[in-house]
């Protein structure tokens, strides 16, 4: 018996199979199994490469949530937390159990969902696959060896890809299923090959616990400045979020889901997933070494058969070409994992209607608008029919990740924000000098320098003025920094232009934000745009 085999295993969980179980597979030996068993093949440079079939992004309108007691009034049901009832679970977890004892064989991992000991959940994964064994063990926390013999799982994940759902036994909308069960702390996953379902399956069980515990959940990006202070960068796709907090000058705590609590911010998991397209070594040095070390799993990316040479520009497969790693694999980041409580808040937005400041300093009030808001926007060409630039709004900078209510993690944030003084900036990675097609993209030269003035404090010292279509406070002037590109109105050649396009940006945001006017205070519901200001 391993040292690596927990004395808790899964006939403990009532669940039985004649499968050969292997247990807490390190990197190399999953590595094997997963080349042998045709799951994937080596790059010439010995990363994993894996073709996650016909999906190759999660599979938002198969997802659902048991509703039961635990469930009824805590989640925020809707199109993006769909409800099964517990009958149809029932079944569904019946069909899960007589396949797993169908199985030849079986990887299970068990991970830390949380780096925080006093706020993290065990998890133990049970996939069929031995990429997805790597995978989740590669992105969740790995325990420590002597760890593992006392494992004891509080949630389970079932990952069967061979599994096909019964829309009419289950309750589902397709063959694909990925179901959670908070009440019997299980999420079953079938029909799909994206690991990515795993790791946003345990973000969603840790979005749905921590508020309860005081603990602010967030799709974000984190690090630490050289005077030992964290800050947060919030950012939906295409903002910056990985780019931006990749610093070389300060030290990474992880690049997509963290915690705040009283003590910390703390990253939710061991390693990072990032965008693979168009990657190069001038672009992201960082991310790209990864690509050439043993242990990272890259998903649909191109590849030359023979000289096994990767092509990151091919988008023939998709667009969202993926790279797994451990995240100390990037260099500079923190041993722990975590960090202080951030002295900083970056809202990262690319505006592609090229009406917002490259950086605005917001109040308390604002920063809950604006994370509720959770704006960006779509760009022409990047979707079939998009001619024009598109708002994109999704609550808490990651709607389809949120269980409970937004506004219960809006109050999270503004109180944390209040209790820490905490520093809140608006940061524009989108256009400038007019709307995409027209105007250009903001130079990351200029948004590097006014982020690090944000983060070094000395952006607090400098003029401000009050932005008459936002009502939050841009500065006039900033050394280092072209003084044209911080009045968006000044950089636009048709002045009335700009009116109309910022009126119009204005009115999406009023009528996004109508939603959630009642689940807010006063002073939320005065800190957004007024159809008016910008008539």
């Amino acid at each position: 018996m391993s040292e690596r085999t927990p004395a808790h295993r899964l006939d403990a969980q009532g669940i039985e199979t004649g499968a050969t179980i292997h247990w807490n597979l390190t990197t190399a030996p999953l590595v094997e199994q997963a080349v042998s068993r045709g799951e994937g093949q080596l790059t010439r440079d010995g990363a994993l490469l894996v073709d996650t079939g016909r999906f190759t992004g999660r599979s938002v309108k198969d997802k659902f949530v048991v509703r039961d007691e635990t469930t009824e009034d805590t989640i925020n049901w809707g199109k993006i937390n769909q409800s099964m009832t517990s009958e149809h679970w029932a079944n569904l977890k019946a069909d899960f159990m007589a396949a797993l004892k169908d199985q030849e064989e079986l990887f299970v991992a068990d991970l830390y969902g949380g780096s925080q000991p006093e706020y993290r959940v065990n998890v133990r994964v049970i996939t069929q696959m031995a990429w997805h064994n790597l995978f989740v063990r590669t992105l969740l926390v790995r325990p420590k060896t002597d760890e593992l013999a006392s494992f004891i799982p509080e949630y389970t994940i079932v990952n069967l890809p061979s599994f096909k759902a019964d829309p009419e036994r289950h309750g589902c909308r397709s063959d694909t299923v990925i179901a959670v069960n908070f009440s019997e702390k299980m999420i079953l996953i079938g029909n799909t090959e994206y690991s990515g379902e795993m790791k946003k399956g345990v973000f969603g069980l840790l979005n749905f616990l921590l508020p309860a515990q005081g603990v602010m959940p967030m799709h974000c990006s984190a690090n630490i400045g050289k005077d030992g202070k964290s800050a947060i960068f919030f950012g939906l796709s295409g903002t910056g979020k990985t780019t931006l907090s990749a610093d070389a000058s300060r030290t990474l705590i992880g690049d997509d889901e963290h915690g705040w609590s009283d003590t910390a911010v703390f990253n939710f998991e061991g390693g990072c997933y990032a965008k693979m397209i168009n990657l190069s070594a001038e672009g992201e040095p960082e991310i790209y070494a990864t690509t050439k070390m043993f242990g990272t799993i890259l998903e649909n990316v191109a590849m030359d058969e023979e000289t096994r040479e990767l092509d990151f520009a091919d988008a023939s497969k998709t667009e969202n070409t993926r790279g797994a790693y451990p995240i100390d694999y990037i260099p500079n980041t923190s041993d722990e994992n975590l960090g202080p409580p951030p002295s900083t808040i970056i809202f990262l937005t690319a505006d592609a209607f090229g009406v917002l400041p490259p950086i605005s300093r917001l109040t308390p009030d604002q920063a809950m608008y604006h994370f509720l808001s959770g704006y960006t926007a779509k760009v022409a060409g990047t979707e079939i029919g998009v001619t024009e630039p598109e708002a994109t709004f999704s609550t808490c900078f990651g709607a389809a990740f949120m269980p409970r209510h937004p506004s219960v993690y809006g109050n999270l944030l503004k109180a944390r924000i209040a209790k820490g003084g905490v520093d809140c900036w608006l940061v524009n990675t989108g256009w400038t000098g007019g709307k995409y097609g027209t105007g250009k993209r903001m130079p990351i030269k200029e948004t590097r320098a006014l982020l690090n003035a944000a983060l070094d404090g000395s952006l607090k010292n400098v003029e401000f003025r009050k932005d008459p279509n936002f009502g939050f406070e841009v500065p006039v002037a900033v050394p280092g920094v072209d003084r044209s590109i911080l009045d968006p109105r000044s950089t636009w050649t048709d002045k009335d232009e700009y009116d109309r396009t910022a009126a119009k940006l204005v009115d999406l945001f009023v009528e996004n934000f109508a939603e959630f006017a009642e689940h807010v205070d006063e002073g939320v519901r005065q800190s957004g745009p007024k159809v008016s200001a910008a008539a």
